[in-house]
């Protein structure tokens, strides 16, 4: 299966990364030793954009962060990606 490499496998894994990567992030935050792993930044939108049209409203917010892990989740996907 090494000829069947796209895209859509990289980004499938890449995505993969960055949630592990999160949830390990998150998992270590309260770890004193690990701790550095949750520490990142934040951007997007802080309040969310509400277009109201009387009968329907919509509402849109997009916030992203970006931690340690979240990076290293990255770097582990790339790698795997290039393994297989």
């Amino acid at each position: 299966m090494r000829g069947a490499k796209n895209s859509w496998t990289l980004f499938l894994l890449i995505l993969a990364g960055v949630v592990l990567g999160g949830f390990v992030g998150t998992l270590a935050a309260d770890v004193p030793v690990l701790d550095w792993l949750n520490y990142g930044q934040s951007f997007g939108l802080e309040e969310p954009v509400v277009l109201s049209l009387g009968l329907l409203v919509l509402t849109f917010g997009l916030t992203i962060r970006i931690t340690i892990a979240g990076i290293l989740g990255i770097i582990l996907a790339i790698f795997i990606y290039r393994w297989i």
